[in-house]
This record gives C-alpha cells, sequence and structure tokens, in this order.
C-alpha cells in the first residue's frame, strides 16, 4: 500500500483516467444554458419545461453518484466505466433525436444517472486519497477546465451550425471517445479499511450530518443567486447582455479558484476557510439587493465564481474529518448537487412581481444556514466522546 492511499496503489495514469472519467459526468454542468438554450429556441421546450428537465438532470446525478458508490462496489471499475460511458452517450443521443417536452425531460433524466455513476468513480478515488483535499483540487481544476473548453466550442461553432441536436451528439463523441481512457482505469479500488475508531465513522451521527447540510445550504445560496443573476442584474439597471458577459467571465473566476485552492488547500485549516467562504456568501447576497453600480455587480459574480470551486476541497476535507470511514466524502458531490438544483426552487417562492431581491435574501438565509452548521460541526468535533 502506497504511503499516498488509504488502499491500493493506483498509478498516475489511474488518477488521471478516474478524474476524466467523473469529469465526463460533470460536463453537462457547464453546458446546460448552452444545450438547454438551443432547445428553447428551436421550441421543443418551453421554459418551465428547461427549468424541469435542467433540475431533473442535476438531481439524477446527485442520485446516481450516490447509488454507483454505494450499490455497485468498489471493484470492476473499467466494466462499469464503459457501462456508464455507453449509457451516457445513448442519452445523449437520444435527445438529439426527440422530439417532445416529455422525452426531453425522460432522457437527460436518465443520463443524469449515468453521468451521476461515472463522478462515482472520480469520488471513490478521492475518498482513498490520504490527501483527499488536493486530488479534489485536482479533480474541480480538471472538469472546469473541460467545461469551459466545450462551451467555448459549443457556442461559438457546434450549436450554431447544427443546433442542440448537434450540442448533445457531440456530448454523445465525447462519452464514447472515452472509452479508450477506460483501460487505463484500475481494476478496483478495494475495499476502505476500518477506521480504528468506530465511534469516528458512520454516517447516523451529528457530524457528518451538519457537515453534508452546510455544504448542501452553501450550494443552495450558489443555486438560488446563479440561476436569478439576470433578474436581480435587471432590477440594478444592468442590461442581460452585461450579466451573460459577467456570467462567461465567471467561468475563469472558477477556474482561478479551483486551480488556487488545489496549490494551497494544504497550508491552510479547512474549517475556518469554509466558515469564511460563507460568511462572504451572506454578504454577497445582502449586498445585491441594494442594487450596486455594474462594477459592484461584476466583483460580486466573479467572487461568486472565484469562491464556488474554490472551497471545494476545504468541504470535502471537512467531510472526511468528519467521518473517518469516508462514507460522508462519498456523498459530497450529492450534497452540492441537490443544494445546486433546489436552490432555486426554492428561491422561485420568493420572487415578486417586479423585483427578484426576494431570492437575495434566500441566498443569504441558506449562506447562514451553511454557517451555523459549520459552527456546530466543529462543536462537535470537539466534544468529549
Amino acid at each position: 500500500m502506497d504511503a499516498q492511499w488509504l488502499v491500493g496503489n493506483p498509478t498516475r495514469a489511474n488518477v488521471w483516467a478516474a478524474l476524466w472519467v467523473g469529469s465526463v459526468g460533470l460536463l453537462v454542468l457547464g453546458l446546460q444554458p448552452i444545450l438547454l438554450g438551443a432547445l428553447l429556441n428551436e421550441g421543443r421546450v418551453n421554459f418551465d419545461q428547461l427549468a424541469l428537465a435542467a433540475t431533473v438532470e442535476i438531481l439524477a446525478i446527485g442520485i446516481g453518484s450516490v447509488l454507483s458508490a454505494f450499490a455497485l462496489g468498489s471493484g470492476a471499475i473499467r466494466t462499469k466505466a464503459l457501462v456508464f460511458l455507453v449509457l451516457a452517450a445513448v442519452c445523449d443521443h437520444a435527445t438529439a433525436a426527440t422530439t417532445g417536452p416529455t422525452s426531453v425531460i425522460v432522457t437527460r433524466g436518465l443520463a443524469g444517472l449515468a453521468e451521476g455513476a461515472l463522478v462515482a468513480f472520480a469520488v471513490e478515488l478521492i475518498a482513498r486519497s490520504r490527501h483527499p483535499g488536493r486530488i479534489g483540487g485536482y479533480f474541480v481544476s480538471f472538469q472546469t477546465l473541460g467545461q469551459a473548453l466545450m462551451a467555448a466550442m459549443m457556442a461559438l461553432w457546434t450549436v450554431g451550425r447544427w443546433g442542440a441536436a448537434g450540442g448533445f451528439e457531440t456530448m454523445a463523441v465525447v462519452a464514447l471517445a472515452s472509452l479508450v481512457v477506460v483501460f487505463f482505469l484500475p481494476r478496483a479500488y478495494g475495499v476502505l479499511p476500518k477506521p480504528a475508531d468506530e465511534t469516528a465513522s458512520g454516517l447516523l451521527r451529528l457530524a457528518p450530518v451538519t457537515a453534508l447540510l452546510a455544504i448542501f445550504c452553501f450550494y443552495q445560496f450558489l443555486g438560488a443567486l446563479w440561476a436569478f443573476l439576470e433578474p436581480l442584474g435587471g432590477d440594478a439597471g444592468i442590461s442581460a447582455d452585461i450579466v451573460g458577459l459577467m456570467v462567461s467571465f465567471s467561468l475563469a473566476a472558477q477556474i482561478l479558484g479551483a486551480t488556487l485552492s488545489t496549490v494551497i488547500e494544504a497550508r491552510l485549516p479547512f474549517r475556518p476557510v469554509v466558515l469564511i467562504a460563507g460568511l462572504l456568501a451572506i454578504g454577497i447576497a445582502l449586498i445585491i439587493p441594494l442594487h450596486p453600480p455594474a462594477l459592484v455587480f461584476w466583483g460580486l459574480a466573479m467572487t461568486i465564481g472565484f469562491i464556488w470551486l474554490f472551497v471545494v476541497p476545504f468541504q470535502i476535507r471537512l467531510a472526511v474529518d468528519a467521518d473517518a470511514s469516508r462514507g460522508a466524502a462519498l456523498l459530497v458531490p450529492a450534497a452540492q448537487l441537490f443544494g445546486a438544483a433546489l436552490g432555486p426552487a426554492g428561491a422561485s417562492a420568493f420572487v415578486e412581481t417586479g423585483s427578484a431581491a426576494g431570492v437575495a435574501y434566500y441566498a443569504a438565509a441558506s449562506a447562514a444556514a451553511s454557517v451555523v452548521f459549520v459552527i456546530f460541526n466543529a462543536l462537535v468535533r470537539r466534544r468529549p466522546r
């Protein structure tokens, strides 16, 4: 057993292959605005159906990652990766070929389950590392760079020429091309060793529950603000085109945040970083309803993009610290995805005619809840057993 791993000894090729496969599973998150927007423009879905398709797929990715990690075991990695890559490609092709909105929603839900299973291959590798924050940083950097490159290609070329069908067929081609990477995956991960202190492991305890709830609430904040950034900008007198440009630039901020956190995460204590990110999120959410000038709004949008991925390696360490069995770490993507998917749904209840300020206050409350859970988690971890 290598000193870098709790179990097994994956090679560098094994590591990058697993991160690649996991990134293919999350590729759609950076492409949904382009792909689903193209479906909307072509009249294949209306706005409500678009929102439902996006939410269903994100939730399905979270469910798929949990089912794959906990129900399918840690063996036969290559066979399972091959199957799920093919299933993802089939669902992408089916979405391109279908015409009705119901079929779009169903195919995106099925695609999400396969994509979530692909994510689990990367997450299981991260859970077996003695430095999960570092490997997690590599993962978020890798996936975000892939999303940015694919988004640029689709926006500038693929979707413009062949519409939504061309975009989804491109996704299918990427999944099938990734079959080559399957042969570089480890054959099995091996069973995680049981922790020496059994009282520090298990999901049904306050420590892992509060850690996962802190992550979930933080991503509710992100999901709520991100989904309603355009109307929030409109309240401040900023045009939709400018807000769209802010979103594009925020991808660069996400890459910067992911890269920086990968470099410095081992030097910083994880819980204060997660706590400070939550406090910063509260500040952002409370400033937005004040209708700040465009320059300030730009800064807020860039900060959201930066902390979005900067905090991920520290959240992984928070989950690992909370559960020595690493079970909570396997649930981090699900907590993030559920929060990002349900945030807009919850915030929509606070939208009023002519104003989206209620969304910002909902986001602030979500961020505040995240801070409370981080503090509660710290108190639980320090309590004598």
